[in-house]
């Protein structure tokens, strides 16, 4: 079977609890309110691929738990091919503590279960080979972890026909570029947000948070898209919408103008529209504008997937921009 996309990465069933702000040491808030909903990075950005009708697979880890059947139902319920999820008996499956505020921004807290227990020789390379793209996203675990290296083994075996799509998140951008360099070495499409970049080049946790001006964004993504001989480097910034380089020629994409109900997930929907154009074989600008509107659909809803579109949908609004 051919396949568009193949996801490895995290599956976690997402437990989020809506208070009225988030606390700080030393504080309280309330909840207001809770859902549950499945997720894991590389997983919601194949649903959203899956939505958008592209023949998408996984490759993953979940228990015989309840939090594991409903993961993997979930995946089934998609029309995403499951040959590569791994089911064990033993351990427990995935799961995030979302604490979500009344202005959509969010806290995360990582139980990864076994997660972090996907050996090598569980992961089928001609399940992988039989896909265009391979989108990898982080695992919580240490550096020495198995279903790390199994990611850093698979990088070096599979074909070099296939495109990797690599969105390291802020738990692997932490690790610093001596962690990362065994996955941008291997990376054609590096998909990154604003303060993770900062903080990949300056080390500096702090120095990150604070706002990135676009010109220093710019220069940035192409020192490390020349260092690594990256093939696309693309940046997502939040409400100034996305930044992406490629062959010489950069655009700016900007946001969609919606209400923001939950930020989880957005930029997951966000690299599910931008790997849509790709496949399609569409330029960068209608890259960028596919991402931006799927991470804007995203959180207008609850949940990381709740919002996403359909094709129609998207066709629809992308026709008039």
């Amino acid at each position: 079977m051919k396949m568009d996309v193949v996801g490895f990465g995290a599956l976690n069933l997402d437990k989020l609890f809506h208070v009225n702000r988030i606390a700080h040491e030393d504080e309280e808030s309330y909840i207001t309110g809770k859902s549950e909903s499945c997720g894991g990075s590389a997983a919601n950005t194949i649903v959203g691929l899956a939505r958008l009708s592209m023949d998408t697979g996984f490759i993953g880890k979940v228990a015989t738990d309840r939090e594991g059947s409903l993961l993997y139902n979930n995946l089934q319920n998609e029309n995403i091919n499951t040959d590569g999820v791994i089911v064990t008996d033993n351990g427990r499956s995935g799961t995030v503590n979302g604490f979500v505020d009344t202005n959509g921004q969010r806290a995360l807290y990582v139980d990864p279960g076994v997660n972090d227990d996907i050996n090598t020789n569980e992961v089928d390379l001609d399940y992988i080979n039989s896909a265009k793209v391979l989108h990898i996203t982080s695992f919580v675990g240490k550096s020495d972890e198995k279903s790390i290296k199994s990611q850093e083994t698979v990088l070096n075996e599979i074909s070099t026909d296939v495109c990797v799509s690599f969105d390291p998140g802020r738990l692997y951008t932490e690790r610093g570029l001596d962690f990362l360099e065994n996955f941008l070495i291997r990376t054609d499409i590096l998909l990154i947000n604003q303060s993770e970049l900062k903080l990949l080049t300056t080390g500096n946790i702090e120095d990150s948070r604070n706002s990135t001006e676009k010109y220093e964004t710019q220069e940035i993504a192409e020192e490390v898209q020349l260092e690594y001989g990256i093939d696309m480097v693309v940046v997502k910034m939040g409400d100034n919408g996305s930044y992406v380089t490629h062959n010489g020629k950069s655009y700016i994409a900007n946001a969609f103008d919606v209400p923001c109900v939950d930020t989880t997930g957005a930029g997951d929907a966000f690299n599910a529209g931008f790997l849509h154009g790709y496949i399609n074989g569409e330029n960068i600008k209608k890259m960028a504008l596919k991402g931006n509107y799927i991470a804007s659909c995203c959180i207008t809803e609850h949940g990381t997937t709740n919002g996403l579109p359909d094709l129609i949908k998207l066709e629809d609004i992308i026709k008039n921009q």
